[in-house]
């Protein structure tokens, strides 16, 4: 399998670190914004823990940390696992969208 990379062209996957959804946000309550701890620690929980078990396409962060060392968001149908596009993460460095087998 192999993973265009933005920066540095199509690369083996082994190259490549998976870590997980890109789609949930990270909750931003605060204690000191008055949110009540234990809805702050049921908020993180859910961030953390609780992920959906998609049957299709998916962004998922990917770690090229044989290569550029960048955090990239992919699009990868987890049925065939083809990559439809791949794009630096935000805060990543210049934001260049990579469709598989351009």
């Amino acid at each position: 399998m192999r993973i265009a990379c933005p920066y540095c062209g199509e690369r083996e996957v082994g190259e490549f670190s998976y870590l997980g959804d890109a789609s949930p946000k990270r909750p931003h309550y605060t204690i000191d914004d008055g949110t009540d701890p234990v809805v702050l620690e049921e908020a993180f929980n859910e961030y953390v823990y609780l992920r959906d078990n998609v049957a299709g396409t998916m962004r998922e962060y990917w770690y090229h940390g044989g290569g550029c060392r960048s955090w990239l968001i992919a699009e990868r149908s987890t049925l065939t696992h083809e990559f439809k596009s791949v794009q630096a993460a935000p805060g990543a460095g210049a934001a260049k969208v990579t469709l598989q087998g351009e």
